[in-house]
This record gives structure tokens, sequence and C-alpha cells, in this order.
């Protein structure tokens, strides 16, 4: 690969499984992916959901860092409607005390849940709305150059601490270009604007003093194993365990309910989500991702690796990192532009 490789960790709680055993594998993962030379690893906040265990961030980030020594940690990211900015500066600023030079904090401004959790939360619609002051603000306290008079990040004043703008549309992309910030696009669920959102952002990227050129990180989907089909199987059970969480969370699914979600066009939309997914041998990954990469124009990949279970997930961070080099695909729809069909393989498993 000529651009980097990072990885994006949910801590994903298989089902029979508990957050214990899905944290003590994302250490093992955070540990592969420093050791294969991967970036950085983030996580994500998500609350109310079975399936994912990073809904406390920070503090996952905490213990991810005191597992590793050299990898970048950080958020991918924390939902700032969520939360006070004056909260996340002295969290992260803690954090970038404890593990200097290894913290990033990557903001979104969708709540990570549903209305139901948004009230349990005590957030409301409002506070999404103030995403690009709240952005100021904590960029403020981490600079030392605090917008709310008295009042200082402690720890955090002065860190100037990284920060990265997430999203999936427009939005997100043209503020990034306004604030001068890297941009983290997450077309590893929402593909669809993608390509509109970096052209937008590369175009109208004012420099800032974080930054003086546009950087963008585009989230990909990752099965790699030791034969195509192997890849092409657990694939199709992560599709299956996706509908589940999504469509289980009042009541779990049967296997025959599963089947007949993905079949109806609340499944298509399930396939929708995955388009951007390399799925295959390493030597078949690196090359969906090396053609994505310069398709795109990214000059990052944040890699969401989908293999159920601890082990099929770790060797497939592993098995990508020492994949064979990428060949030059033939000419072809680029990825992204094929539909992904319940029962095929995803564009480039071939």
């Amino acid at each position: 690969m000529q651009v980097p490789l990072s990885l994006l960790d949910l801590v994903p709680i298989p089902r029979g499984g508990t957050a214990s055993e899905a944290l003590a594998t994302s250490v093992e993962l955070a540990r592969t992916a420093e050791r294969c030379g991967y970036k950085r690893v983030w996580y994500a906040e998500h609350h109310n959901m079975a399936t994912i265990g990073s809904a406390a961030t920070s503090v996952v980030i905490a213990h991810m860092a005191a597992c590793t020594e050299r990898i970048r940690v950080g958020a991918g990211g924390v939902m700032l409607p969520n939360h006070s900015p004056l909260t996340i500066a002295e969290q992260f600023g803690t954090l970038e005390a404890l593990h200097p030079g290894r913290v990033d904090l990557g903001l979104g401004r969708a709540p990570g849940s549903d209305r139901r959790t948004i009230f349990a939360l005590r957030r409301s619609d409002v506070h999404a709305e103030r995403f690009p002051d709240d952005v100021l603000e904590l960029q403020a306290y981490l600079t030392g150059r605090s917008r709310v008079p008295g009042v200082q990040a402690v720890p955090g004043a002065g860190s100037n601490l990284p920060l990265y703008i997430l999203g999936s549309s427009l939005y997100g992309a043209q503020l990034a270009a306004n604030l001068g910030l890297p941009y983290a696009f997450a077309s590893h669920f929402a593909p669809a604007a993608l390509t509109e959102a970096v052209a937008l952002y590369r175009a109208r990227f004012s420099p800032s003093d974080q930054l003086g050129e546009p950087y963008v990180i585009a989230g990909v989907n990752v099965v790699a194993a030791g034969s195509e089909d192997e890849a092409v199987a657990l694939f199709a059970q992560a599709k299956r365990n996706r509908v589940a969480a999504m469509f289980g969370r009042d009541h779990p699914l049967s296997d025959e309910e599963v089947e007949a979600v993905l079949a109806s066009p609340a499944g298509r939309h399930v396939e929708e989500m995955l388009a951007y997914s390399a799925v295959g041998t390493p030597g078949q990954v690196n090359r969906y991702l090396e053609e994505l990469a310069g398709h795109i124009g990214a000059d990052e990949l944040m890699t969401v690796h989908l293999a159920p279970g601890a082990k099929p997930r770790l060797a497939s961070v592993e098995l990508l990192a020492r994949g064979a080099q990428p060949q030059h695909l033939p000419p072809g729809p680029l990825p992204g532009q094929v539909q992904v069909s319940a029962g095929a393989a995803p564009p480039g498993a071939h």
C-alpha cells in the first residue's frame, strides 16, 4: 500500500459474549496493529447497542494506550453534541498528558444512537445545531486560548491535540474545509456521498495552524483470509450479524428472520452500506484498497475488519498488513461503483 493503513475498532461484543472478552480482544487487535505497522487505531462512541463496547470512548482509549507503546490511539469519533466541549478537552487533555504525542480526537455531529438514548443522555437536537461553535470552543481550550473568560481546560490547555472532523455528508466536508482540519469520511457504512464530499473538501480547504494542506481519511471494510472462499463466507456472516444488530434491538431475530430481512428492501440497504468492502486473500484486498485510495484521492485508509470472531478478525488485521504488494487492476468499474448483491462477492473480491 502506498497510503497508510489504520484501524477502526468498535469493540464488537459477539452474541453470548461479554464486554470484558470484547475489550480483551481489542487489546490484542491494537497490539497486532502496532506490530504490523498500522498508523493509528480509533474507537467510536455508540450508545445503547448490545454489540458495541466502545461507548465510554475516552476510557477505552486510555486502556488501549496503556497496553501499547507507539501506535497512535484516538476517537473516531467522539459525538460532540453528547458532551460539553470543556469535558472533552479535559478528558483528552488528560489522555495526552498520559500518552504524549499519541492521541487523536475525531469529532462527529451525530448522536451515535436513537432518540430514546439521546433523551437518556440528557441531550437534544439543539446540541447538534451548535456543533461548529462547539468544535471551535473545544479547539480553543486545547490551544490554551479559551473562548470562555476565566475558564481553562486542566489538563488540556496548550496541548494542541490534533482534531479531525468525521462525517458522511457534504456538511462535514464543508466544516472541515472551513476550519482547516483533517476530514475522515465514514464510507465504511455511509458510502453514497464519498467522492462528492472529498472533492468539496479539497476544493474549499483553507489552511490552519494545525494543517497546511487537505488530508482525507476514508473508511473501508476489510475481510482478509487465507482463501477467497473463506473471506466471502466470513463477509456473508458479517452481513447477517449486521442485520441482527440493526433490526433485532428490541427482540432477537432468528436465523430465518435474518435471512428474510436480507432478502427484503431493508437487506438491500445493508448491502449498500457495505459497498466499500475489500474481501478476499491479502493480495486481492491490497489491490482493492490501492485502487480505492487512488480513485478517491485518500491520504489514509481507516480499515474496519468485519470478520466475525476474535481469531478471524485478528488474522484479517495481520494478513492485510503483510499482504502481497498491490498490482494494477485491469480496466473496469472502480470500487463503490458495483452494486453488492446478496450471495455475491463484494467489489474487489475478484
